[in-house]
């Protein structure tokens, strides 16, 4: 038994800790930060005032994860943000198809703790900051479970907090509402009128029990959901975060105010149950009872902090190009009015760009506290560009970006800036690239990967000459297209299999995106008017045209409901059909058309469908194209961008084999395999449900050889992106085999990369 005597005052428990790097907030940006600084050897602490990790996508929230895919709902193919965050996704649709918030909880603190080099504080709020000149020395937190009082120190401190406390308390320079028009020449820059902040959301769930319940609400209530001008938008049948729109706050302080922001959302969330119960509008109801209701708002907007450059409207639309550019974005830029639920505008205004924007490095490190770096939605940018990058895979993307600079900064002795100033911008890119981060034209280049060394042989190519096997027939209500890669010089003659309902005008055109690497088929190189009759049919287009670069082509298909195309259930890397349709979750209507003063394109949508469907047209092609070469294991890209950039092999090779061959015996310890987990699905965390744990393109079973023959390593349930193999024991050999499965009879295998190393190389 303790017993102590009666005192007149008592101080806490006190525990001062030290790492190398110090992440405040546990989202999935400070997640992604300090899983990617452990990997690399360097100590982290990560501290988060919740009991779970993930931030608004965790189970208090319950916001699903989503970035520059946007749903599958923009032209940002192949999109998916790598890395760290991409091997959450993929894990949690393994684990999680069915979107539980619960789950995806336990992966990101399972993620976290497997890291050795992380020491995770839960339910720990950061409240003080200590301060050398223009650096900081310690934070000080507080845990409300264990009533411990932290001291954090550290030469590098992450700002991922959502609201920013460590930069606001260490005196780091930012800002809150929107700037004008003028500053950075924004077109979207609200009015008054329209408000300077976004609000806040809470969401419920609802759950159907089989037999009638009652619901009698709290006296807080909203007595008169009528009231609120979007009442005609609630339904029985919608709950979670496809009441985004359910928000409140933006005139209000959206840091100071957020407990009083809480109770207007539980006060409109509860007499919202209340109606659908009550009313007599929603007998559909009947059964239904309140599952669970959000007690802390998902927050989307409150201070951003300034950097060495403001990211801006036209960085986004224009795709400006940044020599320091470490991650991208790609969500549109989506503003919503500071009113919310009380506003009788519409819930968002969302403008696309053509494509993926980039986010540079100085954005990303505070401009006057020298050893803060800023992660997630606060990092430089202004209000409207801040519409877009606010997004949680973005703000993932950025983490990752940080952690991996925060290792050369401690392995090189460098503050933040001086990553940059120093010059090894360079570096940092390729460290990213290297583990899973494309970033828009940065290619690979490793001196010290052996593979870009070895002599490459294959069993077999795949010598794409498109599809001709078809499994099914679709009208051609909607304007559909098929995205194939093509090589320089001469296309081939393109043959299309149609069902023909009666004598009709086929109108078919040839289209290119004018940027090289973009998804936006707005140049039309050749179009085609063909008369046809009734019946089934092959149909050859020549368009007679010459490409000067490699770049994917869209063969497109007017909407003509006498018209049926044949479509396959054959599938490949890199290969995906499109349609000019709608997706009014992302505010796409099929074409965007914006106000000339809004300062955004005027393009159309051209979107894959989600599978089980998304088959691609059975289109042949007079002459192969040589796309899927083993020359693409060493271009240093390893996803879909102007070209697919794997090697796939022939279907029909039983046992597809590839051999890397030296003239003298290489010491081999570490092995990285970059396989396709299909970056085009945009795997959205919660709610949504996925038809497939595994992405029909990933290699399932593999084996590796060496030169005699033996297995030195194997693998038969895989399911990511990136393999890395580290040897219990060194291979001292001449030669390399990797053998790999098909994924399925209708899926040649296909493989992005492989690199090999002497040493560990993390």
């Amino acid at each position: 038994m303790k017993r102590e005597q009666a005192s007149a005052k008592r101080d806490l428990r006190k525990d001062n800790l030290t790492a190398d790097l110090v992440v405040a907030g546990g989202g999935l940006s400070g997640v992604c930060a300090a899983i990617t600084a452990a990997r690399q050897g360097i100590k982290v602490l990560l501290v988060q005032d919740r009991p779970v990790l993930g931030g608004n996508s965790s189970s208090e929230v319950r916001l699903w994860i989503l970035g520059a895919t946007s749903h599958m709902g923009n032209n940002n193919r192949w999109a998916r943000e790598g890395g760290v965050i991409d091997e959450i996704l993929v894990e949690n649709t393994y684990r999680n198809p069915e979107g539980n918030p619960l789950i995806l909880d336990m992966i990101l603190l399972d993620k976290v703790t497997q890291e050795k080099n992380i020491q995770l504080l839960l339910n720990t709020a950061v409240f003080e900051v200590d301060k050398d000149g223009d650096q900081i020395k310690s934070i000080s937190a507080f845990c409300s479970q264990n009533s411990t009082l932290y001291q954090l120190e550290a030469p590098l401190f992450c700002d991922a907090t959502g609201d920013g406390i460590v930069g606001f308390l260490a005196g780091a320079a930012f800002r809150m509402g929107a700037e004008s028009k003028e500053e950075f020449d924004e077109g979207m820059a609200p009015t008054a009128e329209y408000g300077e902040l976004l609000g806040h959301s809470l969401y419920f769930y609802s759950k159907d029990t089989g037999r009638p319940v009652k619901f009698t609400p709290p006296n807080f209530a909203l007595s008169d959901i009528t009231e609120i001008p979007r009442f005609k938008q609630f339904n029985a049948n919608e709950f979670g975060c496809k009441l985004w729109w359910v928000e409140y706050g933006g005139r209000l302080d959206t840091v100071h105010d957020t407990e009083k922001i809480k109770w207007e959302l539980w006060k409109v969330v509860y007499g919202i149950w209340n109606h659908i119960k009550n009313s007599g509008d929603f007998p559909e109801a009947e059964n239904l009872t309140l599952e669970w209701v959000g007690t802390i708002p998902g927050k989307r907007e409150s201070r951003r902090f300034e950097g060495d450059y403001i990211l801006s409207q036209k960085d986004l639309i224009e795709q400006r190009s940044h020599d320091d550019a470490v991650a991208f974005g790609g969500w549109s830029i989506d503003l919503h009015p500071a009113d919310g639920v009380y506003s009788e505008r519409p819930g968002c205004n969302q403008w696309h760009g053509k494509g993926i924007f980039e986010i540079p490095y100085r954005t990303l490190y505070s401009k006057n506290i020298s050893n803060l770096f800023i992660a997630g939605r606060i990092i430089s940018v202004s209000h409207v560009a801040f519409g877009a990058t606010r997004v949680m895979a973005t703000c993932a993307y950025i983490g990752q970006s940080i952690g991996m600079a925060a290792v050369l900064c401690k392995n090189e002795g460098l503050l933040p800036k001086e990553v940059l100033t120093n010059g090894h911008i360079k570096q940092l890119q390729q460290k990213l690239s290297l583990n899973g981060q494309y970033i828009p034209g940065v290619n690979i280049e490793d001196e010290l990967d052996l593979i870009t060394k070895s002599e490459i042989s294959v069993s077999s190519t795949l010598s794409f000459k498109g599809f001709d096997r078809c499994d099914l027939w679709k009208n051609l209500t909607t304007a559909s297209a098929q995205l194939f890669p093509m090589v320089k010089g001469e296309l081939p003659v393109f043959n299309i299999a149609v069902n023909v309902l009666k004598p009709t005008t086929l109108k078919a055109s040839l289209r290119i995106s004018k940027k090289n690497g973009g998804f936006t088929p707005d140049k039309v190189l050749s179009s085609k008017e063909i008369e046809i009759q009734a019946g089934e049919q092959n149909i050859s287009l020549d368009f007679g045209v010459n490409l000067p670069e490699a770049k994917y082509v869209f063969i497109v298909f007017g909407a003509n409901e006498d018209v049926q195309l044949g479509f396959t259930e054959e599938r490949v890397t890199g290969i995906l059909s499109v349609f000019n349709s709608i997706n009014k979750a992302v505010s796409n209507f099929g074409k965007q058309t914006p106000p000339a003063e809004a300062g955004v394109d005027e393009f159309e949508f051209w979107c894959p469908q989600r599978r089980p469907q998304g088959q691609n047209l059975v289109i042949s092609l007079a002459t192969p194209q040589p796309v899927f070469e083993k020359s693409n294991l060493v271009n240093g890209i390893d996803r879909p961008v102007s070209q697919p950039n794997a090697w796939v092999a022939d279907p029909k090779d039983l046992s597809p084999t590839l051999n890397f061959e030296w003239e003298e015996t290489k010491k081999i310890k570490q092995i990285d395999l970059w396989f396709d987990a299909d970056f085009d699905h945009p795997m959205e965390s919660v709610l949504m449900g996925h038809p497939e744990t595994v992405m029909p393109f990933c290699v399932r079973k593999y084996v590796v050889k060496d030169e005699a023959g033996e297995i030195v390593f194997k693998k038969e349930d895989n399911y990511q992106t990136h393999q890395r193999i580290i040897l219990a024991e060194e291979i001292n050999t001449k030669k390399l085999t990797i053998e790999v499965e098909h994924p399925s009879e209708l899926v040649p295998a296909a493989i992005f990369a492989v690199r090999c190393y002497a040493e560990i190389k993390l």
